[in-house]
């Protein structure tokens, strides 16, 4: 994986996740530079000085992107809110709970986001999703078909502190796009601005959201209601093989990143074992589940796996993992695939390093990654739909 902050794992994650992102190494080393000395004091020490100097960046970027729409260059505009839209995600995932000004941030990429689609993305529009007396937001990229019929639909859950931007940003949904597959990306209860706004915890039960998404998906007249898929990343990778055990009505899942028992992951964090995915990584995770005493919270998240219910896949089932995944172990990921015997296409891909992608859910080689997913729905489809995959 690409380090620009020696021992710094936490900090590189967001450096190489905004490069595989659409970043651009000039932008990033110029929003690195100013805290490349802080960093070596680790990863929770000056989170506030990394989003400034990442602010600073976006602040020069959005007035450059003004300019040049005022001078009717749309698309130069766009595709740069864009890129600002990457850079504060990335960087606003690194805050503590509760910093001053983390939601104005958050909500600031919103609208960053939303100039972009306005401008260079009309195929994705902002979704609210109903559920539970109130809704999950999402952006949904519609793919076009060559006869105007309903297309497939692959929902998109992300993990632990990525959101539906970060989704978006890494390329996936456009590639499923140019194969006539649309994306449903969600912030599920727990992530994204489903959290950060709405104040909506993670549960156990993911088949709960998932019922949601797939009831929503049903009001749509272009999509194909017997052919909605599921995709999972980093945390993700247990949300969604969860929600296939349970959820009929899914067509086939990926569990991108094998989250197969990640109660028994935060037993080994608690001894030091392993990376971390953010900064102030238990306030983080008490945030995200809803919780306040972290002595009662790991109890409770020994119940967070997927012994028992991966047996109960009864679709199509890819499991992608890095074999140098410094998160979560890649036995994991052998164990989420051995046990999906019921499953009638079950594939496991393990990237290696020489290859790249072997880093968490790929983040060091994202698009290789992702199309290597993206290329296994669409042949999923074709054989499900009697076609000879391309």
């Amino acid at each position: 994986m690409f380090e620009y902050f020696p021992d710094n794992y936490v900090w590189n994650l967001g450096v190489v996740a905004a490069l595989n992102s659409g970043g651009l190494i000039d932008e990033v080393d110029r929003a690195c530079r100013p805290v490349r000395d802080i960093a070596s004091r680790g990863a929770e020490v000056g989170t506030r000085e990394f989003l400034a100097a990442w602010t600073d960046l976006v602040d020069s970027m959005v007035k450059q992107a003004d300019e040049a729409l005022q001078a009717g260059r749309s698309r130069t505009a766009g595709q740069m809110y864009a890129r600002a839209a990457n850079y504060l995600v990335n960087a606003e995932r690194m805050q503590a709970v509760g910093d001053p000004g983390r939601l104005d941030t958050y909500r600031r990429c919103l609208d960053l986001m939303q100039r972009s689609f306005d401008l260079v993305d009309p195929a994705t529009r902002r979704v609210a999703i109903p559920y539970e007396g109130g809704t999950l937001p999402g952006y949904f990229t519609q793919a076009t078909t060559t006869d105007g019929a309903p297309a497939p639909v692959v929902i998109m859950w992300n993990g632990l502190d990525s959101t539906k931007e970060h989704m978006y940003l890494s390329g996936f949904p456009s590639e499923l796009a140019t194969r006539g597959i649309s994306t449903l990306a969600v912030d599920c209860p727990g992530s994204g601005e489903a959290l950060r706004v709405d104040g909506l915890t993670a549960r156990i039960d993911t088949e709960v959201w998932a019922a949601a998404c797939v009831d929503y998906l049903q009001t749509r007249p272009d999509v194909r209601d017997d052919r909605i898929g599921i995709v999972g990343w980093s945390l993700g990778g247990y949300y969604a093989p969860r929600a296939a055990a349970f959820e009929q009505r899914l067509a086939f899942a990926v569990a991108w990143g094998a989250n197969h028992n990640w109660g028994a992951v935060q037993r080994r964090r608690l001894q030091k074992e392993g990376e971390r995915p953010v900064p102030h990584y238990w306030q983080h995770v008490l945030w995200v589940w809803g919780h306040d005493d972290l002595d009662t919270f790991i109890d409770f998240a020994d119940d967070v796996h997927l012994d028992g219910v991966v047996e109960k896949i009864t679709v199509p089932f890819l499991v992608c993992h890095g074999q140098n995944d410094r998160q979560i172990p890649v036995a994991y990921a052998h164990r989420s695939y051995e046990q999906a015997v019921n499953s009638p296409k079950r594939e496991l891909r393990v990237f290696e390093p020489a290859e790249g992608g072997a880093e968490h859910v790929g983040l060091d080689h994202l698009p290789h990654v992702s199309a290597y997913v993206t290329d296994w729905i669409d042949a999923t489809l074709q054989k499900l739909d009697g076609r000879t995959a391309a």
